[in-house]
């Protein structure tokens, strides 16, 4: 493997850790060799668990978990303050921005200009940041890897709203760009969008979705997908230094 593909060391940040998509992400980056900085907005719980579990097979490894309003500029600018103090380095060397806001309302004039607004600081203005911080810290080392956790919604799919979609479509706007601009500087940058992801905060099981457009029995192939299979194309993403600028679509089929 060229050393570009190389994680094992490096740093991850994974917002959004205590949910589904963002724990399995972590043990997939973890299993992967890396250390870990995990974010949660108040399920510190769920963080201490998934802390516990990673140490019993690594005790060596660093790991760090880190209360986050996402919304706020202020609680992400304390969180880079508190990973250079737990792992002596001013920034990640891997960002996977997860944690993600969704509140399913399907119709436009049902959706307030307050819902419209605090959709798009959670998903799109958090995701920026995040980067605009972590980025100096990739560039001064001349390697960095950025994954988004966009959705189908980002291509006008999936069961919720306007307010969401733009909110997702915004991120691969983003990412696109930055992938054009950092790719000089060793830095990739892609994003996975899922649909109908199972044991997730917007979709707990299948039971939930039966008779909307999202119900299994519209997906292809017939099952809801699992937050392992989300860390599985993160995972990917972070080991292969020549892709950049892809949206990867995980959907069971689903366009």
């Amino acid at each position: 493997m060229p050393a570009d593909n190389e994680i094992s060391g490096r740093l991850a940040l994974i917002t959004g850790a205590s949910g589904g998509i963002g724990a399995g992400c972590s043990r997939s980056l973890f299993d992967q060799g890396a250390h870990l900085a995990l974010t949660y907005s108040s399920n510190r719980a769920a963080v201490d668990e998934l802390i516990a579990e990673l140490q019993s097979k690594d005790p060596t490894r660093r790991l760090s978990s880190h209360k986050v309003d996402i919304g706020s500029s202020d609680d992400i600018q304390r969180l880079f303050d508190e990973i250079k103090a737990a792992h002596n380095q001013p920034g990640p060397d891997i960002l996977v921005s997860n944690a993600g806001y969704g509140k399913r309302i399907p119709e436009i004039v049902d959706i307030s200009l307050e819902e419209f607004d605090y959709t798009i600081t959670v998903n799109l203005r958090a995701s920026f940041i995040l980067s605009k911080m972590a980025v100096p810290h990739m560039i001064a080392q001349k390697w960095g890897r950025i994954v988004f956790i966009s959705s189908i919604a980002a291509i006008g799919g999936g069961i919720n709203g306007c307010h969401y979609a733009a909110s997702k479509a915004g991120v691969t706007g983003m990412m696109k760009n930055l992938a054009t601009r950092l790719a000089q500087h060793g830095i990739t940058v892609n994003d996975v969008a899922p649909a109908m992801i199972g044991a997730t905060g917007l979709i707990p099981d299948a039971k939930f979705v039966e008779g909307t457009a999202g119900d299994i029995k519209n997906i292809p192939v017939g099952r809801l997908g699992t937050p392992e299979e989300c860390a599985n194309v993160v995972s990917m993403l972070c080991k292969t230094g020549y892709m950049t600028g892809q949206s990867l679509l995980l959907a069971g089929g689903l366009r």
